[in-house]
């Protein structure tokens, strides 16, 4: 497509901001459609998300079992994953998709309470490890590259009874979990993650409470939460560099939901940063920055808000100098879900320790999710401020994708993918981001948590109404297939 066409179709869609579109180096030269040679294509997909078989071969009830059953009111549709995708019994049928469209690498989770009913190691389920067994075989056989996430949000509801991560007995747990994992499935698994974005996760399920289990604790429950949860990460990761890593040859990180921050007022430095310490930093300053611990302006921010409510302390829990050294640098890879970008300016109305206002631009393209917008450059900017901050370390980017309620005809997708790529490459080839790979979210449409089965991410179209969950690609399926099949981008229009 000519740069004119690009040009009349940025301003048909009303785009053109901040450089989105923007007619720029990229653009002109053909080296910036083109992938490195060694980057992977991957896709992804959690357990309580697509699994469904809640309740069968020993599976134990979930916090999120727990959640949706008590709570339906909670899911905008009333729906929850007992059945979902019944990717407990069609994980051979989506493999093999997956493999037809020669993604590289397949990114998916494994169920704590399928694996340990009782949350603990002396209590395990001889059904899940075989299910998960199976999964790694077809993988295998596919000779697709198996990225395994431990906790991707969902534990048995027993431990969730005690407190869940509010209270330091799951670190121990966790650990242990993670232990038996390496041990059972390591020698198979190439990539590990311990958590999946913890920063998300903490505020929804122990902050706001709009994720299982409900809790809401603004200002004190999240903070618990992901102090809780980053011990818990350095544990797993430290067992796994002094015993595992050397027999079995793998990575083990953590990934987090980093979007990128735009001042509203040009007068305005400062709402940006407060946004990216309190949303990115908060979870990764303790691992990827020189110093460790977390981020000395949100560390600030707590504590005057802390005092300016009566507190003799500060709300955010406080490592000690051994936890800061060893949570610091334990991490082999920066796992990295980014989907889009906003805007932000003051606001002392927020109940939050911030105090801003998130919004976007009215010119920013529209998704099915309202909080989604399509921002490619900010991708760019995310991953550069990655590499300046944080020393530029190898990048995963482990989700990333869009909304779109077109069925099959997801052309939404297509553009999203094609733009937000654009950005990637440019931000590998001409900035000099370590970027490893980019995993697509997700494979299949599923639950996505307290939108249930109303946002649809996934590149294949799952019916919801048929028992045996008819799977149909989309468009986009067979564009992204192209890209991988070429390590170029492709005609998006």
């Amino acid at each position: 497509m000519s740069k004119i066409l690009i040009a009349i179709f940025c301003i048909l869609i009303g785009i053109i901001k901040h450089g989105n579109c923007k007619l720029n180096e990229a653009d002109n030269v053909d080296g910036y459609s083109i992938f490195p040679e060694k980057f992977l294509f991957g896709t992804a997909m959690s357990s309580y998300q697509v699994e469904g078989a809640w309740n069968v071969d020993g599976k134990s009830e979930s916090n999120w079992d727990n959640f949706t059953h008590k709570y339906p009111e909670k899911i905008i549709d009333k729906s929850n994953g007992d059945v979902s995708c019944d990717f407990y019994h069609k994980y051979k049928e989506d493999i093999e998709m997956i493999k037809d469209a020669g993604f590289h690498h397949f990114r998916f989770s494994l169920s704590w309470p399928r694996l340990l009913p009782t949350g603990y190691t002396d209590n395990v389920n001889q059904k899940a490890v075989d299910y998960y067994h199976d999964i790694l075989d077809e993988l295998e056989i596919n000779n697709i590259i198996p990225f395994v996430t431990i906790y991707h949000w969902d534990h048995p509801q027993v431990l969730e009874d005690q407190g869940g991560w509010l209270n330091e007995s799951m670190i121990d747990a966790f650990a242990d979990y993670a232990r038996f994992v390496f041990e059972e499935f390591g020698p198979r698994v190439r990539v590990f993650t311990t958590f999946n974005e913890p920063n998300v996760y903490c505020l929804a399920a122990y902050g706001t409470g709009a994720y299982a289990p409900g809790s809401k604790q603004l200002g004190r429950g999240e903070y618990q939460c992901m102090h809780n949860q980053l011990k818990a990460h350095a544990l797993a990761y430290h067992v796994y560099d002094k015993k595992y890593r050397e027999k079995q040859g793998g990575q083990i990180g953590i990934v987090y939901g980093c979007s990128y921050f735009y001042n509203k007022n040009k007068d305005d430095n400062l709402s940006d940063k407060i946004a990216w310490e309190f949303e990115c930093g908060w979870g990764v300053n303790p691992i990827f920055s020189s110093t460790g611990d977390y981020p000395e302006l949100m560390k600030q921010i707590v504590a005057k808000r802390s005092e300016e409510s009566g507190l003799n302390e500060s709300r955010l829990p406080t490592f000690t100098r051994e936890w800061i050294s060893k949570i610091r640098g334990s991490s082999d890879y920066f796992g990295l879900n980014h989907y889009t970008s906003k805007l932000v300016e003051p606001d002392d109305s927020d109940k939050s320790d911030q105090k801003l206002r998130l919004s976007y631009d009215p010119k920013w393209l529209d998704s099915e999710s309202t909080w989604l917008k399509v921002v490619p450059f900010g991708i760019g900017d995310a991953l550069r401020k990655i590499k300046t901050k944080y020393n530029n370390p190898p990048v995963y980017i482990t989700e990333n994708g869009i909304s779109d309620s077109n069925s099959t005809s997801d052309q939404l997708r297509i553009h999203y993918f094609n733009t937000y790529f654009r950005e990637i490459i440019t931000a590998i080839k001409r900035d000099r981001c370590d970027v490893r790979a980019h995993t697509a979210w997700s494979f299949l449409d599923s639950f996505e948590w307290e939108t249930g089965y109303t946002a649809h991410f996934g590149l294949v179209e799952v019916d919801f109404k048929d028992k045996d969950r008819k799977r149909t690609p989309k468009r986009s399926l067979a564009w992204l297939k192209k890209v991988i099949e070429n390590h170029k981008l492709q005609n998006a229009f």
